[in-house]
């Protein structure tokens, strides 16, 4: 009796120092994990200068349709730069109303939903076409500029208020820096690569700082 007593005790012994061993250890593996680098957060309002890649024509486009943009200016939050120069913005087209015969031009309507960094690194992003103009380095919108979403691209390369009931308004603003050009009835809408317009973040975009590499 005496002898299983102490093989009891032995028992309980052992254990609780391979339970101490274990908590040490996992304890140990914690603090050797690294943390990820800080982030930092671009809030909704922030506005992009883009350049299309990939012409845009409401003549063939379809709803869904993706294309690519390339990032012209360098976007930072709190001093550091978060989306280089060269970043690629996924972009897809949500509405298209084809030219008619009775005078009616084109229009297109589109999203942005991803990023892809030089570095290989991809972010989902809610972004819009604005109308705005005056932004500074960090694609921040100044003052009282125009803060509109859900623009079109028009005839004639034009941008024009927000969509009224899945259709484009009437209305010409005064383009995203690719020319007021007058609107064009009967003309299809396009948009030719090379063509640089502003897009505005819908939703807040958290990223760390771009130091390049994977």
């Amino acid at each position: 009796m005496k002898t299983k007593l102490k093989m009891i005790g032995l028992l309980i012994v052992v254990l609780s120092i391979a339970g101490s061993a274990s908590l040490q250890l996992e304890a140990q593996t914690k603090k050797r994990v690294p943390k990820g680098p800080p982030k930092y957060t671009l809030a909704a309002n922030k506005t992009m200068r883009l350049r299309l890649n990939d012409k845009l024509t409401s003549k063939n486009a379809n709803v869904g349709d993706e294309f690519k943009s390339t990032v012209v200016d360098p976007v930072y939050a709190k001093g550091f730069v978060v989306i280089p120069q060269g970043s690629i913005v996924i972009g897809h087209v949500t509405h298209v109303v084809r030219a008619s015969r009775k005078s009616q031009g084109g229009s297109l309507n589109v999203a942005f939903t991803r990023l892809e960094l030089p570095n290989e690194r991809t972010y989902a992003m809610n972004g819009s076409l604005t109308e705005s103009e005056s932004a500074d380095n960090e694609g921040e919108v100044k003052g009282n500029s125009s803060k509109k979403r859900n623009v079109a691209f028009i005839a004639g390369g034009a941008v024009v208020g927000g969509l009224i009931n899945g259709a484009a308004g009437a209305g010409i603003g005064a383009g995203v820096g690719i020319g007021a050009a007058l609107f064009s009835k009967g003309k299809e809408a396009e948009v030719n690569s090379g063509t640089e317009f502003n897009m505005i973040l819908n939703r807040a975009l958290l990223l760390p700082e771009y130091k390049g590499g994977n």
